[in-house]
């Protein structure tokens, strides 16, 4: 870890996967399928998501909101062959999380607490929806107004990497771009998207799975040297 801040005044997170870990797509597909009597492979999930992403891409949430993953659903389902199931769609989209393991990281439960503890302000940037995240937080027994500030797609009408989502939080939390640290998992969408709007940034790599000459972490509570 190299990344140097003068006054640290605010430590801004991404959610899946960087604060809570949440399941593999193709086993939270197969469970709910199971429980409509629909059986495939594990193969062919992975495939047919890959296939919908393509012709749905992320970014078209910020428009469609909810009705997004009802249509994306829909594509998946078409791929494995199973048509005119737009309640199975929306099943989906609306209990995606009842069928997921949700549980925050030992580290993040940790870090945060000290964060909070030493007056630093915490948040979220996220690019999933509001109602999304309303979900994860009661499955983690976590009240969203622990955070000073949680931004999400539905919320913004936008997404990471636009630096205006970043730069929206930071308002908010009255805090500078060089005051604050923002970290994530991705390489493009929070590492490449909170630098290019001025922010200090982090990638969390738990497994040493990132190549590249990234600022990194691999335990959250490194940040905690930071301040």
């Amino acid at each position: 870890m190299r990344v140097e801040i003068d006054v640290l005044k605010a430590v801004l997170f991404d959610l899946g996967e960087t604060l809570v870990r949440i399941a593999d797509v193709a086993d939270i597909h197969q469970r709910i399928l199971g429980a409509h009597g629909i059986h495939r492979r594990r193969e062919e999930l992975v495939e047919a998501n890959k296939t919908a992403e393509k012709q749905l891409r992320l970014e078209l949430m910020k428009t469609m909101s909810d009705e997004f993953w009802v249509k994306r659903n829909s594509l998946f389902l078409e791929q494995l062959g199973v048509f005119g199931r737009e309640d199975l769609a929306r099943f989906i989209s609306q209990r995606w999380w009842d069928y997921s393991d949700v549980e925050l990281y030992p580290d993040a439960k940790d870090t945060l607490n000290d964060l909070k503890r030493q007056g630093l302000k915490i948040g979220i940037i996220t690019n999933g929806l509001q109602t999304d995240v309303g979900k994860i937080m009661s499955k983690i027994s976590l009240d969203s107004r622990f955070f000073d500030v949680i931004v999400t797609v539905s919320r913004m009408n936008g997404m990471k990497p636009e630096q205006e989502i970043f730069r929206h939080a930071l308002s908010i939390l009255d805090v500078a771009p060089t005051e604050a640290l923002f970290v994530g998992d991705t390489v493009e969408y929070d590492y490449e998207g909170a630098k290019k709007a001025g922010l200090k940034a982090l990638l969390i790599d738990r497994h040493d799975r990132i190549a590249g000459d990234y600022e990194k972490i691999h335990d959250l509570k490194e940040i905690l040297a930071m301040v």
